[in-house]
């Protein structure tokens, strides 16, 4: 189930960039800005454990490959994570995520209370790893964050 397409969209700026599409699913798409050298993922609905995990698995593989000092979860239709998914988010996927590269994340997040509680477990673990994470509520504010006075204070 690998695809890859690319696809120009227009910034704030009004600048074009290239966005590489690693996985367009029904229930993710999975991304990537060179740019940026931002991964993405864009959840569209609940997942399933193998759903899950393969997402996150897209982009890491993609990542050893490429620059990936960013990455950006929109999580604002993902529904709850199970505890099976959180925990391997954070012993397996985390890890690997920063060993390869991973330099900030950004979480963009509707307010929910139920999504609150994963949020915070997840901000948890990457203070541990020492990761900066930042929760937006816009992708916008979120890249903008990436590209800003802040990334150069992060970086």
């Amino acid at each position: 189930m690998k695809s890859t397409l690319y696809a120009q969209s227009i910034n704030l700026t009004n600048q074009i960039t290239m966005k590489i599409i690693l996985l367009d699913a029904d229930y993710a798409e999975v991304s990537y800005d060179e740019e940026l050298k931002l991964g993405k993922i864009e959840w569209k609905r609940k997942t399933t454990t193998e759903e899950y995990q393969y997402a996150f698995m897209v982009i890491l593989e993609h990542a050893k490959k490429n620059p990936s000092d960013n990455f950006l979860s929109d999580i604002r239709k993902q529904s709850v994570v199970s505890p099976e998914n959180r925990k391997w988010f954070e012993t397996e996927m985390l890890p690997q995520a920063i060993e390869a590269g991973l330099k900030r994340a950004a979480v963009i997040f509707d307010g929910n209370v139920f999504k609150k509680y994963y949020i915070n477990m997840i901000i948890k673990v990457t203070n541990k790893y020492g990761l900066p994470l930042k929760v937006f509520n816009t992708e916008e504010e979120a890249i903008e964050w990436f590209k800003g006075k802040e990334y150069a204070e992060t970086g």
